[in-house]
């Protein structure tokens, strides 16, 4: 049986898939990493948000590329839609039940992610 196979037929809980993408985050130094839990939202686009940041456009977009590389090869997910990658300011990777949004500093502290959605479950992971 494929790997393909197995992923269909079992596929990983969200849980897993959000600790990859946080794993692939850390492994570029990606910083201020937030999870927010927004299934308890009546209007909420998707079941979760992580953000983090990088310190540079060319960080930004490693950290997008690295995501979007090891979801492929240990997960075999790849995101519906990628927004932002031509400028690396704010890249948006969309895989349905998460949404990824990874910030240029500036960027992120100009739209306030965060307190657009203050009402969902957060929970930070230390910078490495």
């Amino acid at each position: 049986m494929s790997v393909q196979a197995v992923l269909k037929s079992n596929p990983p809980s969200v849980e897993a898939f959000n600790t990859l993408i946080i794993d692939s985050i850390q492994d570029i130094k990606g910083k201020n990493i937030l999870k927010l839990d927004m299934r308890e939202l009546c209007d909420a686009p998707t079941d979760f948000f992580i953000i983090c940041e990088g310190d540079s456009n060319t960080q930004v977009r490693a950290i997008a590329e690295n995501i979007k590389k090891r979801l492929k090869e240990e997960d075999g997910q790849l995101p519906v839609h990628i927004e932002g990658a031509h400028n690396s300011r704010w890249i948006c990777m969309d895989y349905f039940n998460t949404v990824v949004h990874v910030f240029y500093k500036e960027t992120r502290n100009f739209y306030e992610l965060e307190d657009l959605w203050s009402d969902a479950k957060f929970t930070e992971y230390g910078n490495l």
